[in-house]
């Protein structure tokens, strides 16, 4: 009796165990920068991923367990980066959802890699990061420069016809990837062009009257500006090329134009041409009632109404659990599996699918501020 009680005693401790794993959280690790010039839009990402970690927990969150947010600020900086995805690494996170600055998540990627967690990329836009060499089972929500580049490529040549391009461009991989890019596809488009002027910046530069007077001197009929920092530099540019009269069309770089840099730029972002994936009141989007319900708790939770870089950073989290309860497992490598080339319906994005290397199909919607309001083009 006595070994029969022993016995007994054990199997119930050990299933006191067992349940007791089974209601420990799941955690999730978040990347961004919450300093610096896109350090309001990394707190907002952050933000917008807790408010869709509180929409899958209500549904009973991942494996019946409920996800906890753990996030670090990388500082716009590759080294504080990498530093910042240990420490994650070692507080036992299931995924890593990363990525504002392409230099600083290729930095990342080789390192989360190795150490056999899942790293998904929200925002980060350069090419290389879908190449394999830093993960070979990356994934990536927002659209590649490959992808903008067409967008932006097929309106300098067939809506405004210019024969002068000029470019502002951040001097990193995001910038210089989204440039040539655009290059690539107008001489794909055969369109006869001549490149009359070229300025870099780097990322935290936040004045530009000289590279706008050598632009202005050059006189473009249209100018790109490729600038991610959206919360100092994006602003600052487009208020001192209107002071500066800067001729012809200023064009954005797809996904530069937040609401956050209108409300900051003011008046003098009226007239500017962008592009983007995401509009939270536009169509398909505000009639889908799963992107009506995240919008809804966004602004209960956080007072605020998501651009595209909050819904990219929600999503990412959304697939990623709507993977690991399909396939109940945790397992990075079958959860990679899965979203590559995978296609996931009823996301805030609507139905999603997802490239054999990792990148996410994008539909484009070109608009024009007005009034510092988006106006999108009907398609």
């Amino acid at each position: 009796m006595t070994l029969i009680r022993t016995l007994l005693a054990a199997v119930a401790t050990s299933l006191g165990l067992v349940g007791a794993a089974a209601s420990q959280p799941v955690k999730v690790g978040v990347i961004f920068p919450l300093s610096g010039g896109a350090g309001p839009q990394g707190q907002m990402l952050v933000k917008s991923i807790q408010t869709m970690a509180a929409l899958i927990n209500e549904s009973g969150g991942v494996l019946g367990r409920p996800i906890t947010i753990e996030s670090r600020d990388d500082e716009s900086t590759p080294a504080v980066g990498v530093s910042r995805a240990n420490e994650l690494i070692s507080a036992g996170v299931s995924v890593i959802i990363e990525g504002w600055n392409s230099p600083v998540t290729l930095a990342m990627q080789p390192v989360i890699s190795r150490a056999g967690v899942l790293d998904i990329t929200a925002i980060s836009k350069a090419d290389p990061i879908l190449s394999g060499e830093g993960n070979p089972l990356a994934v990536r929500l927002n659209s590649s420069n490959s992808q903008d580049g067409a967008v932006i490529a097929s309106y300098i040549a067939n809506r405004a016809k210019a024969k002068r391009v000029a470019f502002l461009t951040q001097n990193d991989a995001y910038g210089n990837g989204a440039q040539a890019s655009i290059e690539a596809e107008l001489k794909k488009l055969n369109h006869a062009y001549e490149k009359v002027s070229e300025e870099k910046f780097p990322f935290t530069q936040a004045d530009f009257r000289i590279a706008i007077t050598n632009v202005r001197a050059a006189n473009p009929d249209v100018v790109v500006a490729i600038n991610a920092s959206e919360g100092l530099g994006m602003p600052a540019l487009i208020r001192q090329a209107r002071q500066a009269r800067l001729p012809g069309q200023l064009i954005a770089a797809v996904g530069t134009m937040a609401p956050s840099v209108i409300s900051v730029a003011g008046e003098a972002a009226n007239g500017v041409v962008g592009a983007d994936i995401y509009f939270p009141d536009v169509e398909p989007f505000a009639s889908n009632p799963v992107n009506k319900r995240f919008v809804a708790k966004m602004q209960e939770m956080q007072k605020h109404t998501p651009d595209k870089f909050m819904a990219l950073g929600a999503a990412a989290l959304q697939v990623w659990a709507m993977a690991a309860n399909e396939l109940k497992t945790l397992d990075r490598e079958a959860i990679a599996k899965r979203i590559r080339g995978g296609s996931f319906k009823n996301t805030i994005l609507g139905d999603m699918s997802f490239g054999p290397n990792g990148q996410l199909a994008s539909r484009h919607y070109v608009f024009t501020i007005q009034g510092q309001k988006m106006v999108v083009e009907s398609k």
